[in-house]
């Protein structure tokens, strides 16, 4: 026996669109035959390039239209350009990227403070909203960023804090 939307009246919207008058999908295309037309049409004028664009190694050339206003620069221009290296399809080239973004932000804070401008993270994070509509998931992250930034911070001075173990523990036995 087939299921039909008579048999689920108990579930909210369902078989809303079991009407095709009513469904705004259908049908949902009226072949014309002009879809054969579209082969011949003209490649709209290309954009000047005035600043360096990064475009997918699967794609010989530039797309007609693109965005300049913010061009790769510093580490993040050059994690970028190295994820670029790579096809659409490998973690190599999407991971990068997703780094090369944190980079940025940071570069962006650290540019910021070099012209004499402190940034307001706490607005342009959020925390505000945050606090009011979401205060354990914003008491969340601040701990566990805390937590991960004191786990790199011993990391990084393990060494430093070993040699000055060893130095007072010789000192003592001598």
């Amino acid at each position: 026996m087939e299921p039909t939307a008579s048999d689920y009246p108990h579930i909210n919207g369902w078989g809303i669109d079991a009407d095709p008058n009513n469904e705004p999908t259908y049908p949902l295309k009226n072949y014309t035959g002009d879809d054969h037309q579209r082969l011949n049409w003209e490649r709209p004028p290309q954009q000047v390039q005035t600043v360096e664009i990064l475009h997918s190694n699967e794609r010989p050339n530039l797309t007609a239209v693109f965005g300049t206003s913010s061009p790769p620069s510093g580490l993040s221009g050059a994690i970028r350009r190295f994820a670029f290296r790579f096809s659409e399809s490998e973690y190599g080239h999407w991971l990068p990227l997703l780094l090369a973004d944190r980079v940025n932000v940071v570069e962006g804070i650290v540019d910021d403070l070099a012209h004499g401008h402190i940034p307001n993270i706490f607005a342009e994070k959020g925390w505000k909203a945050d606090w009011k509509h979401n205060r354990a998931g914003l008491v969340q992250n601040v701990v566990i960023g805390v937590a991960a930034t004191a786990l790199v911070y011993a990391f990084f001075t393990r060494n430093k804090q070993q040699t000055a173990f060893t130095r007072l523990k010789k000192t003592i036995s001598n």
